[in-house]
């Protein structure tokens, strides 16, 4: 009876010995062990359990959670999703060392992790989502990255093939860097030979003038112009040359005929002229500051008909031309600039060919002209810069006396005062004020001298309408008898508009007066015209002109009115 006892309580130590032993074995592998641990797990807000998933990245190193394939716990894991075997495996306990480090840096193992490296503008990949979250499905986009606005395409449709390189889907590939909006888009493009971006351009108009001659009767006649261009710039990193050169030549199918009255045309005329203005300016850079400029110039025209240099009983109009150069330096102390130069011109005329076939010398017209220029500017803002410009220069004809036996050598020049300005690229040019003279050695030619006016000026109204002021000053030469020169002062007024990209007006104005000092004679021009510019490629430009040109003055029967009309187009590259 005592032994009875002793085996009922032996027995049932025996009955509970095996479930014992099975919550002994579920406590090893940790699961009550990291029930009663606070982890990250136990504040994420999707947690469902407090016990942690045999896939938990709780349970998982660094490497593994990067790379699942090497989890020995996924890796065995079936197909089926059964859980694997732990027969034979070693239990782990509590987190694995460095598991919640950064990936840059020093770990708790002293193991030293670098983030990835990116091209510029890609896009660094995102974290992986939590469990349970679907992955977001990225937006629509076109070839160029940018985001669809319509309903794309279907997969069988026609689609013109792209290479991988244009389309930016290179893994790895930076993208594509986005073009410059362009300010002229139907400008021409211009192609480079060497180091040089060349441009050139031709217009071929044709229309009818009312009054080429300007004469007091008028007599119209059609008209064609023929305006080529040509712009060369270097591309260099140090040195610059630029050469610009412009002409045109003025036709008529027909010569101008004696008036019925007999003046003031007393023969046939040929009117048609040519009009050319070039230059090439270089730039030498000697050091940051110094500088050695050049330029080399060109002038070929007529004289204005209606002008009282023009010869009676002319067959056509004598061409002269203007070559010369000019060679100086630039030097910058800090703010201040000096720049200075020398120059040397050549005016020469051709013979003068008469109704009766003969001809008549001009070499009494012909001079060489020598002078220096000096300019003096101070920077007092990156926007406003004063300065102060004189100019020298000496006259000597190829003969002494005229045709009139005048002695028409001089001597005679400038000094200005000015500034230079840009504000917001909105306003910008020169503007400046003077006086200038010029002495003769004839004592019967009084002096040259008057009110010295010069500026350029761009005002950008609108983002579609600009406009634009110019004024110049001139001391000319004259052949009138007792008149030492003519003072020439000419302003212009205009205005450009862009009614669309591809469709521009301007309108211009021009004032001037001719003052034939020692003579009583005093011209005013006036010009009105107006531009209208279809551009239909960066290549191809349809031009329409309108001219209206009055010539006011104050000797009987010297004044005229023209108009002008011609319709064109502008060839360029």
């Amino acid at each position: 009876m005592g032994r009875g006892p002793v085996r009922g309580r032996s027995g049932g130590a025996r009955h509970l010995r095996a479930p014992f032993a099975c919550v002994a074995a579920f406590a090893l592998n940790g699961s009550f062990a990291h029930a009663q641990t606070v982890t990250p797990d136990l504040f994420s807000p999707s947690r469902t359990t407090q016990f942690s998933p045999p896939d938990s990245p709780l349970r998982r190193t660094a490497a593994e959670v990067a790379d699942p394939l090497n989890d020995p716990r996924l890796r065995d894991r079936d197909l089926d999703g059964r859980a694997p075997s732990r027969v034979g495996q070693v239990p782990s306990y509590g987190l694995p060392a460095a598991s919640g480090a950064s990936t840059s840096g020093y770990d708790s193992l002293n193991r030293k992790r670098q983030l990835p490296k990116y091209y510029p503008g890609q896009a660094k990949p995102k974290p992986p989502p939590g469990p349970g979250t679907p992955p977001p499905v990225p937006p629509p986009r076109n070839l160029t990255g940018q985001l669809r606005l319509s309903i794309p395409p279907s997969d069988t449709a026609n689609k013109p093939p792209v290479s991988a390189a244009m389309a930016g889907t290179i893994v790895g590939q930076p993208p594509r860097k986005r073009l410059r909006i362009d300010d002229d888009p139907f400008g021409a493009v211009g192609d480079y030979a060497g180091s040089f971006l060349i441009k050139s351009a031709v217009e071929l108009s044709a229309g009818y003038e009312t009054n080429p001659g300007r004469l007091s009767v008028p007599q119209g006649r059609p008209t064609y112009v023929i305006a080529p261009e040509f712009l060369a710039v270097s591309d260099w990193e140090r040195h610059a040359l630029v050469a610009d050169l412009r002409g045109s030549f003025t036709g008529y199918t027909q010569n101008l005929t004696p008036n019925a009255d007999g003046t003031p045309l007393s023969a046939p005329l040929d009117i048609d002229r040519p009009d050319f203005t070039g230059h090439v300016d270089g730039r030498l850079d000697v050091t940051r500051d110094t500088r050695l400029l050049g330029q080399a110039r060109l002038r070929v025209s007529t004289d204005n008909p209606g002008s009282p240099n023009v010869q009676a009983g002319l067959a056509r109009y004598p061409i002269y031309t203007t070559l010369g150069g000019t060679f100086g330096f630039d030097q910058n102390f800090n703010r201040l600039q000096v720049s200075a130069g020398a120059t040397v011109d050549r005016t020469d005329y051709q013979w003068s060919k008469l109704t009766d076939g003969s001809s008549t010398s001009n070499d009494d017209r012909n001079f060489n002209q020598y002078g220096g220029v000096a300019r003096v500017s101070y920077e007092l803002t990156p926007a406003v810069k004063p300065f102060v410009e004189v100019e020298g220069d000496s006259r000597v004809h190829d003969l002494r006396l005229d045709r009139s036996g005048f002695a028409r050598d001089s001597s005679g020049g400038y000094a200005k005062a000015g500034t230079s300005f840009e504000f917001t690229r909105l306003l910008f040019g020169e503007v400046s004020i003077g006086y200038a003279a010029r002495n003769y050695q004839d004592p019967r030619l009084n002096r040259l001298e008057g009110l010295l006016t010069t500026a350029s000026l761009t005002w950008t109204a609108t983002p579609l309408t600009t406009a634009k002021f110019y004024s110049d000053t001139q001391l000319a030469e004259t052949t009138l008898p007792g008149s030492p020169g003519v003072l020439a002062r000419t302003y212009t007024f205009e205005v450009d508009h862009d009614f669309r990209r591809w469709l521009t007006a301007i309108g211009r104005f021009t004032y001037g007066t001719l003052d034939y000092q020692g003579d009583d004679r005093l011209d005013k021009i006036y010009s009105l015209s107006a531009d209208l510019i279809y551009k239909m490629t960066r290549s191809l430009w349809i031009k329409g002109t309108v001219r209206h040109d009055v010539l006011d003055s104050n000797v009987p029967g010297s004044s005229s009115q023209s108009t002008v009309m011609l319709l064109g187009v502008r060839v360029q590259n």
